[in-house]
């Protein structure tokens, strides 16, 4: 048996464990990589260690570390609920203001997981309290916060960026998150009309308003307003200036611990180290998958269901599935993004399709991400109120996850490739 089929079965066996456990891949990564690469291979450990994204590794720890120092002091969430109580009473209007509220703050480094975490209480207690299905704002604000993370220093963004730059694309990340945004946009809209969004017009009443307009939030505190003052000079930094994506966030985190803004053990002990593990360990061994011909035959697996016209909506569906049961960013992403390149050319599709193609894989791979399986999904369901039958609420999210596999791909098929949006 060669290398190529030893190190495919690998990858497969990782991913349903992904699927069925909670145990963290990144760490089989390298286990598998060092047994396939050094021990049945002969590659040596310091050519598989070559394959480890250390710039990557410094921009996911630097953006989290920042990030974890504004959720540390209460930051990030008293930002929320001034947004929140800013929606002065207006019903209606509350599932769409928290998918850009949710996009915002997503999109402002934190990514989707800790945007969850952040809106999931307050929003799953506006929805008791307001009477508005739950399953609606939390998709809302889940589909939002999702469409957020691929932003250029979102967790998102940032590992795109790590990948399309080995593959020679240069700086797509803007183009990406904007495809991106755009499909959960679009699920979005399908979600306020499916689960009654439209119906909030005519029945909204005072007392909504009400509880909306008296969300108690305290004033900001010294060190969260120089909290604020450090997020927007790293954000201008970032956008207006170039600056470097992890070694500013650890310049600026550096500053707010050093001006006591925050406590910096419990900032680095709240870093996603779990995660920052899984993306870095499972790309070492994809790295070595495309050395030993791996990545090419599970390339060429995909290609037998496509052409080079359906190719972006084959695998889009195929991500959105897997992604449904396993981590995005940690499989999804590391996975099928540097094997896009591969797929175009297993279908004779021109490389103008790359950025369609990786759009698809991006997008449909956090679309199902409401899946109570997947982590934002679980969040929300999680702070559904007590008087909530979660077990109907968990088959309704489940339902809605799966099916955004097949809805997702379609819109993201459509609007790439055939009517080639942007």
């Amino acid at each position: 048996m060669s290398l190529a089929i030893i190190s495919l079965l690998a990858l497969i066996v990782v991913i349903i464990v992904s699927c069925i456990s909670t145990r963290n891949i990144g760490i089989m990564a390298l286990g598998v990589a060092l047994v396939i690469g050094h021990y049945l291979g002969g590659i040596k450990v310091d050519e598989i260690l070559k394959g480890y994204p250390t710039s990557l590794f410094i921009m996911l720890a630097g953006t989290t570390f920042l990030f974890s120092i504004a959720q540390n002091n209460g930051t990030l969430e008293k930002v929320t609920k001034y947004v929140i109580k800013g929606v002065k009473g207006n019903v209606a209007l509350l599932p769409i203001l928290l998918f850009f509220i949710a996009l915002v703050i997503g999109a402002a480094g934190p990514g989707p997981t800790v945007t969850a975490a952040l809106l999931a209480p307050t929003v799953m207690l506006l929805a008791k309290e307001i009477e508005v299905n739950p399953l609606l704002l939390a998709i809302m604000a889940g589909n939002g916060g999702h469409a957020g993370g691929m932003s250029p220093i979102a967790i998102g963004g940032i590992i795109t960026t790590g990948l399309t730059n080995k593959l020679g694309l240069g700086d797509i990340s803007m183009l990406i998150w904007f495809n991106n945004v755009w499909v959960h946009f679009a699920t979005s809209i399908v979600a306020y009309f499916v689960f009654g969004g439209h119906k909030l017009i005519r029945n909204q009443s005072n007392g909504e308003s009400i509880v909306l307009a008296n969300i108690k939030v305290e004033p900001f505190s010294k060190d969260q307003l120089l909290t604020l003052w450090g997020l927007a000079v790293y954000i201008i930094g970032v956008i207006g200036f170039n600056m470097d994506i992890g070694l500013g966030a650890f310049l600026i985190g550096g500053i707010l611990i050093l001006l006591k803004a925050a406590d910096e053990d419990k900032a680095i002990k709240a870093m996603p180290w779990s995660a920052i593990l899984m993306v870095t360990g499972v790309t070492v061994m994809i790295t070595l998958m495309t050395k030993v011909g791996g990545i090419d035959l599970f390339a060429a697996l995909i290609a037998k269901l496509a052409t080079a016209s359906t190719i972006s909506l084959v695998t889009g569906f195929v991500s959105g599935l897997i992604s449904a049961y396993a981590s995005t960013t940690g499989v999804i992403l590391a996975t099928f993004v540097p094997m896009a390149p591969i797929l175009l050319e297993k279908v004779g599709a021109s490389t103008s399709e790359l950025v369609p193609l990786i759009s698809a894989i991006v997008s449909c791979g956090f679309v199902v991400d409401m899946s109570p399986l997947s982590t934002s999904g679980a969040i929300y369901l999680a702070n559904a109120h007590a008087s909530e039958n979660k077990s109907v609420l968990f088959k309704k999210m489940l339902v809605w996850g799966l099916s955004m596999a097949a809805v997702g791909a379609i819109i993201a098929w459509v609007s790439f490739t055939l009517v080639r949006i942007p």
